[in-house]
C-alpha cells in the first residue's frame, strides 16, 4: 500500500517556508551577513549562513523572536522568474549566491525568486499556499553548529542554525520529549560506556575500532544473517579489499561514485582501489563459470568490509562512518523469477523486524528522473519503466506500505531504501533493496537459457541488516543499551560474596561459559555493593549472586535485568537461558 506522502509535503512545505522567515530574521539582526542554502530536512530546517559577527545557541531566542514578529507580515510567497543578470544583481556581494546561480544556468534551469513580505530570496520553490498555515507556536530554533560550504573542508566555515518545526504544538511537544529521551540513548554515549566501540586518531576519523563487548554484538548479528540466509538458500563468498580501476571503470562506479571511493594507489603501473561496495567483486564470481537457467537464482552473500570517503563534517558515531561490515548479498536471477526473490528479500526485512522488536516502518521507493538519463542513471528509458513496474507491483501485491520517491534511484536501477523507527519514535534508514538491470550486461555477464539462448541476467542488491556500523548504533538507541540477552555483550555476570565463595563461582561460571554463554565473574577487593552497581552499569540481563545461602542450598539467587530475582538451580538455570539464547526471545 503506498504510504500517505500529503502531510510529509505539507511539513516539507511548512520547514521550507520558516527557513526563509529565519534567513530574513538574521538579516535583519546581523546586517551585512550572506545567506546561502536554506532546505526543509526531517523535523524542521536549517540556513547555512555566512554570518557578519557570531551566533551561539544563546541567540536564538532573540532569532526567534524576530520570526514571530516578521511572520505577522508575511502572506504568501510570490514568485518570479528572472534572467542571470538581474538575479545576480539582487544578490551583489554573496559570492554563494553567485555560484549556485551559475550552476543553475549551467544546468539550463529557470532562475526563480520568492518573496513574502520584504524578504526575497534565491530559490526553487515548495511553501505553503499561506503563512496563516505555519503555527506560530509549533516551531523553535534548535541549535547552533559550524557547517562547511557545500560540505566541503576546504571551503570556509559557515553558520547553521537549526529549527524544528510541526504541524501543531502538540507534535512539537512530542517531537522534543522524544529527543531528551533520545539523549539519553544516545549510542555514542550508551557505546562509550558500555565498551562497544571507540575511535582513535592514530587510526583516523570515521574508522570504528570495535572494542569486546560490539565484537560479541556484531558476531551476533552475523550469526543471524548467516543462519537466516543459510535456510533461504544463499551461498556465502569472500572477496579481496582491494581491486583494480578497470574493474570500477566497467561496472561504471568510477564515472558515477568516484566521489565516495578512496583516492586510488598507484601499483606496478596500474591504479587500485579500496573497495567501495561488493557487487562488481560478485559480479567476478558469477562470471567465473559458465552458468545455466538451472543454476539460477543464484544468491551470493558476503559480511564484507568497505570503505566509503565520507566527508569528515558528516561522520557521525556509527551511523556515519568509513569503514562499514555490510550485509550485502548479490541475487541473480531470471526477469519470470523476479517478483518472487524481491518479494523473499522483503519478508526477510519482515522477520528481522519482529526479531528486534521494529513495528513501524516503510519502504523508501526510489526511482529515476528521465531528465537526467545519461547523466545521473544509465541511458536506458525502456528498461527504467520495466523494472519499476516490477518493483512497483511486487511492493501493492505484498501490501508493504510504501512511499515513492523521484528522482533517488541508484545509478544503475530503482532501489528501496528501508525506514525504520525505534523504541522512541526516532526514524532511521536501515537497509536497502536495489534492483541492476545495466551492470551485469557491462560485465557480459550470462546464462544459457532453457531455449539454449544467451540471457543477461537481472540482478537484485540488498542488505537486510544494512552495517554493522549503522545497525549497531540503531540497536543501542532502539534498546537503550539494554540488549535482549541473546545480544547482551554480556549475558551473566556472577558476583561471589566473599572469598570462601570463589570455588563455588567459578564452578558456575565454567558451566556456563563451556556452553558459550557470555558470562564474567567480578570477584576483587570492591565491596559487594559496587560489583552489583558493575554489573547493573552494563545492562546485563542476569546477575547472581552467591553467598553462604546458595553455596548451602545449591540453588542460585538470580537476579533479572527489571529487578525480580528466582531461585533455581544450575542446571535448569542453564537450560533456562540456552533456550532463551537460541530463541532470540525479546524479552529475558
Amino acid at each position: 500500500m503506498m504510504a500517505n506522502m500529503e502531510n510529509t509535503e505539507k511539513l516539507a512545505h511548512i520547514r521550507h517556508s520558516l527557513a526563509h522567515l529565519l534567513g530574513a530574521s538574521v538579516m535583519e539582526l546581523y546586517p551585512g551577513s550572506k545567506l546561502t542554502l536554506a532546505p526543509a530536512i526531517d523535523n524542521g530546517f536549517y540556513y547555512d549562513i555566512d554570518v557578519v559577527g557570531k551566533v551561539a545557541d544563546t541567540d536564538l531566542e532573540k532569532i526567534e523572536t524576530k520570526m514571530h514578529e516578521l511572520i505577522k507580515g508575511w502572506s504568501t510567497f510570490e514568485k518570479q522568474v528572472v534572467n542571470e543578470n538581474d538575479a545576480k544583481t539582487k544578490f551583489v556581494g554573496n559570492e554563494y549566491k553567485e555560484e549556485l546561480i551559475n550552476g543553475i544556468v549551467e544546468k539550463g534551469e529557470e532562475i526563480t525568486l520568492y518573496t513574502s513580505g520584504a524578504f526575497t530570496d534565491l530559490c526553487r520553490g515548495g511553501h505553503v499556499e499561506n503563512m496563516k498555515e505555519v503555527k506560530a507556536d509549533a516551531f523553535k530554533l534548535e541549535r547552533v553548529a559550524g557547517a562547511y560550504w557545500r560540505g566541503d573542508e576546504k571551503n570556509k566555515m559557515l553558520t547553521r542554525i537549526y529549527g524544528i518545526a510541526f504541524e501543531t504544538k502538540a507534535d512539537l511537544d512530542a517531537y522534543i520529549t522524544q529527543q531528551e529521551e533520545a539523549k539519553k540513548r544516545d549510542h555514542r554515549k550508551l557505546g562509550t560506556e558500555m565498551g562497544i566501540f571507540a575511535f582513535s586518531d592514530f587510526v583516523g576519523p570515521g574508522l570504528p575500532l570495535w572494542l569486546p563487548n560490539g565484537a560479541a554484538i556484531t558476531e551476533e548479528l552475523e550469526k543471524l544473517a548467516k543462519e537466516t540466509e543459510f535456510l533461504a538458500g544463499y551461498k556465502q563468498v569472500r572477496t579481496p579489499h582491494i581491486a583494480k580501476e578497470s574493474m570500477y571503470i566497467t561496472s561504471g562506479h568510477l564515472p558515477y561514485y568516484e566521489e565516495s571511493m578512496y583516492p586510488p594507489m598507484e601499483y606496478e603501473g596500474g591504479k587500485y582501489y579500496l573497495k567501495a561496495m561488493n557487487c562488481p567483486h560478485h559480479h567476478q564470481i558469477f562470471g567465473a563459470s559458465p552458468r545455466s537457467y538451472r543454476d539460477l537464482p543464484l544468491r551470493l552473500a558476503e559480511y564484507g568490509t568497505v570503505y566509503r570517503h565520507e566527508k569528515s563534517g558528516e561522520l557521525f558515531g556509527l551511523m556515519r562512518v568509513r569503514s562499514l561490515s555490510m550485509n550485502d548479498a548479490h541475487i541473480y536471477c531470471t526477469e519470470e523469477q523476479f517478483a518472487d526473490e524481491f518479494r523473499a528479500v522483503n519478508d526477510m526485512y519482515l522477520k528481522y523486524f519482529k526479531i528486534f522488536g521494529i513495528d513501524k516502518y516503510v519502504m523508501r521507493f526510489s526511482t529515476h528522473e528521465a531528465s537526467k538519463l545519461g547523466e545521473k542513471y544509465v541511458d536506458e528509458p525502456g528498461l527504467w519503466k520495466k523494472t519499476e513496474d516490477m518493483v512497483r507491483n511486487v511492493l501493492i501485491e505484498s501490501n508493504i506500505p510504501y512511499i515513492e520517491v523521484p528522482n533517488e534511484a541508484a545509478f544503475y536501477g530503482p532501489k528501496i531504501d528501508v525506514q525504520v523507527w525505534s523504541a522512541i519514535g526516532r526514524e532511521f534508514t536501515l537497509a536497502t533493496n536495489q534492483v541492476d538491470f545495466a551492470v551485469p550486461g557491462r560485465f557480459g555477464l550470462t546464462y544459457t537459457s532453457n531455449e539454449g539462448k544467451v540471457e543477461t541476467p537481472l540482478c537484485i542488491h540488498r542488505a537486510p541488516l544494512g552495517t554493522h556500523e549503522r545497525f549497531t548504533g540503531f540497536l543501542i538507541e532502539h534498546y537503550a543499551g539494554a540488549f535482549p540477552t541473546w545480544l547482551s555483550p554480556v549475558q551473566v555476570s556472577i558476583i561471589p560474596v566473599k572469598e570462601a565463595h570463589e570455588e563455588e563461582a567459578s564452578k558456575v561460571f565454567n558451566t556456563l561459559k563451556n556452553e558459550f554463554v557470555r558470562i564474567e565473574k567480578i570477584s576483587g577487593n570492591e565491596s559487594l555493593g559496587k560489583r552489583i552497581h558493575k554489573a547493573k552499569s552494563m545492562n546485563t540481563p542476569y546477575v547472581i549472586i552467591l553467598g553462604d545461602k546458595e553455596k548451602e542450598s545449591g540453588l542460585l539467587t538470580i537476579e533479572k535485568r527489571d529487578g525480580t530475582k528466582v531461585q533455581m538451580s544450575l542446571e535448569d538455570f542453564k537450560n533456562h537461558i540456552l533456550s532463551e539464547i537460541k530463541s532470540r526471545s525479546q524479552i529475558n
